[in-house]
């Protein structure tokens, strides 16, 4: 007998013909979605169980040998995909908690109002014109195969005969089946030949020869295998990608071309024609499965002091917001700059940017008034949304303050947003708007916009070796999909896990592996405002006890501070509930890999080392995905992602071969998450990614290939320098330190740091009758921590006569990063120094500045 199915869980695509006839499917049977629920969502009907007892037969018919089994089919069920149950959600229930009120009032939170009537949403009769999501949770998608409409990398699909694995009459049963929970769940995983295992058949495209591809590796490998999926996913990106798209998102508008992207022009193009919202992909599916299941475990500054949030009351503080938003003229396309610690209001923001269609760009709250005004007057933003102070390790930062001195050079900004992180009163000027009184004032509902796939969702600014920080541009389908099937894969992520990301949402980690990410999957995702010794070096191990964690996501910085401190930090809590260990930001040392993998883990928890960029969108290259059980090697990154095809080339532009070598790492094909362009300046996108080596994609990192074939990054090639594992300009710290006015010269290098990682060396000279040259460092450090940030600020600074330079006055800066590790022995060609007697000057000078901090200790 068949069960009664649950239509709120699977993601069903019908064709437009059984649309009208069937749209019945849509609602789910979920008995506490009696009342409308918030957003774009609608009540319920009723569904006839006779259609899927038709379909049951229609199975039978179309598979006679094996009329249950899934293995005969590509397309994921309902648990693999929207990590859910029966129930759905795939986040942990809702617990008792401290506070579960609105999240527009961080400091006191209450619970949330009442729905009022004119807060209910109409109830409209089903219009196939409409978008998908305003048909209950029944999700529009691109055409399966062989219902491509002609043109496009989709159309290569050939029409599939009638019985055969994709064809419409048993997708159609299958989506049924599956409905009705016939389907065995399973997740994607590391076998995620279950999930594309049939892509080979539904290609018609020729198989082209690819760089960085073992062709007879590929050959050999086993169908279903690792090696068989990354080969195809580079071979065949538009049925990988493709099939990925149709079933992880919700569309609103199918796309008609699954990639178009050309290194040499720099033109980068995913899931063209395709409309979706990002909002919903990441708020309006859950809510609709599983409105109380936690999104958010916000954990504050105050340990112990954790805020859970649903699923529904993200969704409803986002559309009040969002609603905020529209009211004081933010339209679709327009910039709003969030200058806001982590908390759930931040995620807030970025999700009711989206819903509108505005374009957020997050300014890590630790940057100066200069800083955030640079990046506000870059992207030319009307609004910044801002909290009256933020909470970091016990101190109050006034975040306030610095937004009134940034504004004064802003002209575009409109409007400034303050919430309250704290109860203490801030000054209002005229821009100045309460956000919580005004959010109380709207609705919970807000229609989403419907955007195309390449628009942007957000701006991210870096440091570039130029001194000017680029605003990188990543859109909507490609990034949403690429962050959350690497979040899915890389860490094993399960439905009912609690994933722990304790980056800030200011840095690309933070976007997508905290908010975008975990949400699409519907995940429990932690926010953790606070730092990893306060107020003692056990927080870390008492969130992850407390909270019960089963992924940690963190820094190298971090992990070697911590390590100093001892492991009875560490073993003083449970830390049984850890599944995943991984690691961001820059490379890991083999001591902390240690100290991470055999006191943290236990030697029981995979530990992932993973590499990727600000402008890589997610992680390119980790231990994990693998063949099941496979090796992970201490202190390496390992294994390309799927669709990743990285290769190295050496000094002349030759790709280096083999094993055993090294090289520019470069990769040779486009992925999904990838930045399309810096915001006003394509041709500095170029310049910097794609000119380097024509036809690849410069990463900017050296990286050594073992025999094996796995990848470890050897640091920077550039004039970028990442301190705990921020990156920063070398050009950008010069001109702060050059803005003294006494000072004639600067060169900045990194050096190797215990804790930092990296830390930066600062050389300057100073001009005629400058005075005490003490002063002078200390007003230099002072000016850096004022244009940029405090972390910045060099560690080191050496007051010298001149700087080595080539006869063209370019300053050799890798001969001074010789001088301070210890090797001005091994120099180098020095043949185009000018005058090699500044090198005995500077050592000299060195040797002095050591013996005088030596005689300090």
């Amino acid at each position: 007998m068949l069960k009664r199915p649950n239509f709120g869980g699977p993601r069903t695509h019908l064709r437009a013909s059984l649309h009208q006839s069937h749209s019945a499917l849509a609602p789910s049977y979920c008995r506490r979605f009696r009342e409308p629920l918030p957003g774009s969502l609608r009540p319920p009907t009723q569904t006839g169980r006779c259609f899927v007892l038709f379909c049951f037969f229609v199975a039978q018919l179309s598979d006679p040998e094996d009329p249950q089994t899934e293995t005969k089919t590509s397309w994921p069920d309902a648990q693999s995909l929207d990590g859910s149950e029966e129930t759905g959600g795939g986040a942990v229930a809702s617990q008792s908690r401290e506070s579960s009120g609105p999240l527009f009032r961080m400091h006191a939170p209450a619970l949330l109002p009442p729905r009022t009537p004119s807060q209910t949403p109409e109830k409209k009769g089903w219009d196939p014109r409409r978008s998908g999501r305003e048909a209950g949770p029944y999700r529009t998608r691109a055409p399966r195969s062989g219902w491509w409409p002609e043109g496009g990398d989709g159309a290569g699909l050939a029409e599939t005969p009638k019985g055969a694995p994709g064809s419409p009459l048993q997708i159609l049963a299958q989506e049924c089946l599956r409905a009705s929970g016939k389907m065995a769940a399973r997740g994607l995983g590391r076998s995620l030949g279950r999930l594309l295992g049939s892509l080979s058949w539904r290609s018609g495209q020729p198989v082209r020869p690819l760089r960085g591809v073992s062709a007879p590796a590929a050959a050999a490998a086993q169908p279903g295998s690792y090696q068989a999926q990354i080969a195809q996913a580079a071979r065949e990106p538009a049925a990988f990608w493709g099939q990925l798209a149709r079933d992880m998102l919700v569309w609103d508008t199918p796309y008609h071309t699954v990639w178009d992207c050309d290194f040499s022009s720099g033109k980068i193009g995913w899931f063209l024609g395709g409309q979706l919202n990002v909002s919903v992909n990441c708020l309006d599916q859950h809510v609709r499965k599983s409105p109380e299941s936690v999104a958010l475990i916000w954990e504050r500054d105050e340990p112990g002091t954790e805020v859970r949030i649903t699923y529904r009351e993200l969704l409803e503080t986002t559309c009040r917001l969002a609603n905020t938003l529209k009211r004081h003229g933010i339209r679709r396309g327009d910039r709003v700059a969030i200058y806001m610690p982590v908390s759930p209001l931040a995620v807030a923001a970025m999700l009711a940017c989206a819903r509108v269609g505005a374009v957020h760009t997050v300014v890590f709250a630790g940057f100066s008034a200069e800083s955030l005004a640079g990046r506000i007057n870059d992207a030319k933003c009307k609004v910044v949304i801002t909290f009256n102070q933020g909470l970091r390790g016990g101190r109050v930062v006034e975040l306030k303050k610095i937004v009134d001195e940034a504004v004064k050079h802003c002209p575009t900004i409109q409007h400034v947003l303050v919430a309250h992180r704290t109860d203490n009163k801030v000054h209002m000027g005229r821009l100045d708007i309460p956000l919580e009184q005004e959010m109380a004032k709207e609705d919970t509902v807000c229609a989403p916009e419907s955007m195309s796939s390449e628009d942007m969702l957000f701006l991210l600014y870096t440091s570039g070796s130029t001194g000017t920080p680029k605003g990188l541009v990543h859109t909507q389908a490609g990034y949403l999909l690429y962050a959350a099937v690497t979040h899915r894969l890389v860490f094993d992520y399960r439905p009912g896990d609690v994933f722990g990301c304790v980056a800030d949402i200011g840095w690309i980690t933070g976007h997508s592996y905290v908010v975008y990410g975990p949400l699409c999957n519907g995940a429990t995702t932690v926010l953790f405002e606070s730092t990893p010794v306060y107020p003692d070096a056990g927080r870390y191990w008492e969130t992850v006890q407390r909270l019960k964690i089963n992924q940690f996501y963190g820094a190298p910085t971090a992990v070697r501070l911590l390590l100093k401190y001892g492991d009875s930090w560490v073993k003083k809590y449970d830390r049984s509930s850890l599944r995943t260990l991984g690691s961001v930001g820059e490379p890991i040392n083999y001591e902390a890999w240690e100290w991470l993998h055999k006191v943290v883990g236990d030697c029981r928890c995979t530990l992932v080392d993973t590499w990727w960029q600000t402008e890589t969108g997610g992680i390119c290259i980790a231990p994990r995905p693998s063949e099941e059980g496979a090796e992970i090697l201490p202190g390496m990154a390992m294994r390309p992602f799927y669709g990743i095809v990285p290769i190295l080339m050496d000094e002349k532009g030759n790709v280096v071969e083999g094993g055993d070598v090294s090289g520019a790492l470069c990769l040779s094909q486009a992925w999904p998450g990838m930045a399309r362009t810096i915001y006003g300046d394509h041709q500095r996108f170029m310049e910097a990614y794609f000119k380097p080596y024509p036809g690849y994609y410069f990463t900017g990192d050296g990286a050594y290939r073992t025999k094996g074939g796995y990848y470890q990054i050897t640091g920077r090639m550039d004039d970028v320098i990442n301190i705990s594992g921020h990156r920063l300009g070398t050009a950008e710290i010069e001109d702060s330190m050059a803005s003294h006015p006494t000072v004639a010269e600067t060169a900045v290098i990194g050096y190797p740091h215990d804790i930092k990682g990296e830390a930066a060396f600062a050389f300057i000279v100073l001009k005629d009758n400058a005075g005490d040259p003490d002063l002078v460092v200390k007003e230099v450090r002072s000016a850096v921590a004022n244009k940029i940030a405090k972390y910045a600020v060099p560690d080191q600074i050496l007051v010298v006569k001149r700087l080595p330079k080539t006869r063209s006055g370019k300053v050799m800066r890798r001969l001074l990063r010789k001088i301070i590790t210890g090797r001005a022995q091994d120099l180098g060609d020095t043949t185009t120094l000018e005058d090699p007697h500044v090198i005995m000057e500077i050592l000299k000078v060195y040797q002095k500045y050591k013996d005088k901090q030596t005689a300090a200790q």
